[in-house]
C-alpha cells in the first residue's frame, strides 16, 4: 500500500479499479478487504458495480497505516 494519502474528494463516487490505483494495491487485494469488512462499498442501483466514496478510502488508508 502506498505511503501517501490518496488524493480524492470525500464525496467522490470512484470505481475498483481508480481506488486500487490510488492504494497502490491489486484490485482483488481491494475486494478482499472489501469482503473482509475492512473497506465498505456501495452499489450503483442500475449496474450494480462497486464504488467507494472518497472518505472511506482516506479512512481506510489511515486505519492501515497505523497498523
Amino acid at each position: 500500500m502506498t505511503c501517501l494519502e490518496p488524493q480524492c474528494e470525500d464525496n467522490g463516487r470512484y470505481s475498483t479499479m481508480e481506488v486500487a490505483r490510488m492504494l497502490g494495491i491489486h484490485r482483488n487485494t481491494l475486494n478482499n478487504h472489501t469482503n473482509a469488512g475492512h473497506i465498505r462499498c456501495g452499489r450503483h442501483k442500475y449496474n450494480l458495480h462497486r464504488f467507494y466514496m472518497g472518505r472511506e478510502i482516506k479512512r481506510f488508508w489511515r486505519a492501515h497505516l497505523l497498523s
